[in-house]
């Protein structure tokens, strides 16, 4: 099927090139998303004599998207959710819970501008790629942590599972200290020269007892 492009589509085409695309794209995609209009000549008659007024939106649309895209570039956004011990969430990170958290830090944006290859199961850093224009994109960093404390610990480049192997290391730093403890107490009594043994008489060089003993 042949279409005229009014937006440049990534992979496709510029604005006012004719293409070929599958049927379902275009009836699913491109054209209830205003994307393109079939190639009659009707519209591409149409498309000809707006040009110039569709070339003057995109450049004011794309300047906007570039002002959006500077302040965007690099933005980091906490996201709290509950975890397994070694990162998997439970449940996922959606489009719309980035979406969310941008607005919430005061950016306007689309759940519909986010592209996931895939929504987020794990804890950690994930960038992000917003489409604010067709020839405009942004990066921002999506930071999945059980706490505020762990996102700021993740933000200094530390990942879950170099947290959980410093948690593990400082446990068994404790717990050999209790044992050095334990140790250290016991050569204590010796040096003090408290008798270890059972209570009760004292046995005599050849084994009676004092209380044994003839008079």
């Amino acid at each position: 099927m042949q279409v005229i492009l009014l937006e440049r589509v990534a992979k496709l085409g510029q604005m006012g090139d004719v293409v070929d695309v599958k049927p379902g794209y275009a009836r699913n995609f491109l054209l209830p998303q205003g994307k393109a209009k079939s190639a009659s000549e009707t519209n591409i008659a149409a498309f000809e004599a707006q040009k110039a007024k569709l070339e003057a939106h995109n450049l004011e649309t794309k300047k906007e998207a570039d002002s959006l895209a500077a302040n965007l570039n690099g933005q980091k956004f906490t996201i709290i959710r509950s975890a397994s011990d070694t990162g998997a969430l439970y449940g996922s990170v959606t489009p719309r819970d980035v979406a969310d958290a941008a607005n919430e830090a005061g950016f306007t944006i689309d759940r519909k501008q986010f592209t996931l290859k895939s929504p987020i199961k794990e804890l950690g850093l994930h960038e992000t790629e917003i489409k604010l224009h067709p020839e405009v994109s942004a990066t921002v960093t999506v930071n999945v942590a059980r706490s505020l404390e762990e996102a700021e610990l993740q933000a200094s480049g530390k990942s879950i599972q170099e947290l959980a192997a410093e948690q593990e290391q400082e446990a068994e730093f404790e717990i050999a200290e209790l044992f050095d403890d334990i140790g250290s107490a016991a050569l204590d009594d010796e040096d003090l020269g408290i008798d270890q043994e059972p209570k009760g008489a004292e046995a005599s060089e050849d084994g009676t007892s004092d209380d044994n003993k003839p008079e």
